[in-house]
Order: structure tokens, then C-alpha cells, then sequence
């Protein structure tokens, strides 16, 4: 077994407070760790009743959810995962390759960490890079989530802004060392809302390590190219069986709306959302995504037409 990196990163006093809040909510949330093949990956977990596991994008973590926690919680058991090498998770070197090789660098830990405890039918909610995570675990059918719901997801078309691809290369991590936390607010500007300044310290925290997260980011790269076409999932989302939302930002900078209406198009039973946000349109309004989610989310329920 390949030797798994320890993790670099310290709870930073944005995170720390995050979890604080959670461990003290009504339900509470635990923070665990439990290997999976050759890392060893951070959860949080909290709430009663069916299952949701929510998948976080590049550079974030589990905590990343915190603002949708509580009020999920009070319908679900949620399970919040680190995916490896990000938030406070190892992982294995990357050992190089192309989109698969990425991919399997991801989706191996979780799927395994999901069948562990006994979550093969969970409901599965991924943003960005977790999205794409859910749906590959989907398409393995390993486990065979009830419902699935893709937000802003990577990974379902052949197109990402020359911006973001500009940025995500940079890498984040390296540019959040190198200019310190002012100057990499001017790139990643808060909201100005009380929300918008706590995410971006949290941000902040989980880029600025020491390390610079060598193997994720490695990882990441290897799922799309500088220049040129994005590999991709788009012939074969046909065969995800599950009751999919597909909940999208018309301003996304990252991954353009018209791959998720091609992505909800291509899902058998998937419903499309288009909301006046952007790239993350679950932290840029949580009042505004929560209610679709839940609704999405309970056990028996189909997603409201437009």
C-alpha cells in the first residue's frame, strides 16, 4: 500500500468556530476520521433519518457546508466529507496520469469510506469537483444513492472558463502563501454579508498550508488540461439511475449554465434548476438553494415543477 501523507493543516480559528457552533447545535455534529484504502479522511456527521452525504469542491472541505448543516440535519442523517487530501484529510501521493487516473484518486476513498458505514444508498450532494465525485460513484454503482444532486458540477461537459482554468493552475493554495490573506481577498472577494466574510476566512484557512496540498492538486490537474477540451462524463450521465437535481448557477464562471442544462438533459430522470447565481449558488444563498435541496431531499418526494 502506497504510504499515506500526513495531514499538514490546522484548524484555523474560522474553522474552529464552525465547529464549534456545530458540536453545540441542535442536533449536534461529531467530527470523525476513518481510513479508507490509503487515506484517511475527516466527516463530519449529525441529525436522524435518511441518509445524505454532502461532497465539497476543489480547495474546500466538510465545513465548507456549515451554513445548510443544522436545518438538513434536523430531516437527515448528513455525513459531510473531507475529499482526500483536502480540509484535514491524507491522501497517497499522486502518482500521475490523466482524467481516470484523477478521478480514481478522489472517488476511491470516498466510495470505500460510504460502503464502511454502510451508506451505499445515501442521498449524495456534490458541488464542483464533488459533484463530479457523485456522480462517477453513481455511474460505479458500488453504491447506488437514492438521489443525487449535482450542483455547479465538474466534469458533465467539455467546456471551463480559460479563467478558471488560469486560476485553479495558479494554484490557489500557492497565491493564497505568496500574497497573504488581503491581497487574496481581492481575488476571491467576500459577499458583503456576514456569510460571505466567514466563508472567505474559512477559505483562507484551508489554502494557506504549508504544503500547498502537493497530491490533491496534482490530482485535480489531471482532470482537465490547460488549454484545449475538457475530458468529460456527458455520454454516459444516461446511465445514472437515480432520481437526479441538477441545481445550477446562471452566472457561473467556471463550468458555463449551458452544461448543466446539457448534463439535466442527458439524466434519464433528472430535474434542472437555474438560479441567479453563480459558481456556488448553495453559499451565495443558502435562503434561496436550502428549500430546493430539502424538498429534493425527502424520502418519497419528487422535485416540485417550475
Amino acid at each position: 500500500m502506497t504510504n499515506v501523507h500526513a495531514v499538514v493543516s490546522r484548524l484555523g480559528p474560522a474553522e474552529s468556530a464552525i465547529l464549534a457552533e456545530l458540536a453545540a447545535g441542535e442536533p449536534p455534529f461529531a467530527v470523525h476520521r476513518r481510513a479508507a484504502l490509503s487515506s484517511a479522511l475527516r466527516y463530519l456527521e449529525g441529525g436522524r433519518g435518511s441518509p445524505v452525504v454532502l461532497l465539497h469542491g476543489r480547495g474546500n472541505a466538510a465545513t465548507t457546508w456549515f451554513p445548510l448543516l443544522p436545518e438538513l440535519a434536523r430531516r437527515h442523517r448528513v455525513v459531510a466529507v473531507d475529499l482526500p487530501g483536502f480540509g484535514h484529510a491524507s491522501s497517497p501521493p499522486f502518482e500521475g496520469g490523466g482524467f481516470e487516473e484523477g478521478l480514481r484518486f478522489f472517488v476511491d476513498p470516498v466510495e470505500e469510506l460510504l460502503l464502511e458505514l454502510g451508506l451505499g444508498d445515501a442521498a449524495l450532494v456534490g458541488h464542483s469537483l464533488g459533484a463530479l465525485v457523485a456522480a462517477e460513484l453513481a455511474l460505479r454503482r458500488r453504491v447506488r444513492p437514492r438521489k443525487l444532486a449535482l450542483l455547479g458540477a465538474m466534469g458533465v461537459g467539455p467546456v471551463m472558463t480559460a479563467r478558471s482554468r488560469a486560476y485553479f493552475r495558479a494554484p490557489p493554495e500557492r497565491l493564497a502563501r505568496v500574497l497573504g490573506a488581503a491581497l487574496f481577498r481581492r481575488i476571491r472577494p467576500p459577499r458583503p454579508t456576514p456569510l460571505g466574510e466567514r466563508l472567505a476566512a474559512l477559505h483562507g484557512e484551508l489554502y494557506a498550508v504549508p504544503d500547498g496540498r502537493v497530491a490533491p492538486v496534482a490530482a485535480f490537474n489531471a482532470l482537465f488540461p490547460a488549454v484545449g477540451p475538457v475530458p468529460h462524463r456527458l455520454a454516459r450521465l444516461g446511465e445514472i439511475d437515480a432520481e437526479t437535481l441538477v441545481l445550477w448557477g446562471e452566472r457561473d464562471d467556471v463550468f458555463p449554465a449551458p452544461l448543466g442544462i446539457a448534463a439535466a438533459a442527458a439524466i434519464p430522470r433528472a430535474t434542472l434548476r437555474i438560479v441567479p447565481l453563480g459558481h456556488a449558488p448553495h453559499l451565495e444563498d443558502p435562503a434561496l438553494v436550502l428549500p430546493e435541496l430539502i424538498a429534493f431531499l425527502a424520502p418519497g418526494a419528487a422535485v416540485p415543477s417550475p
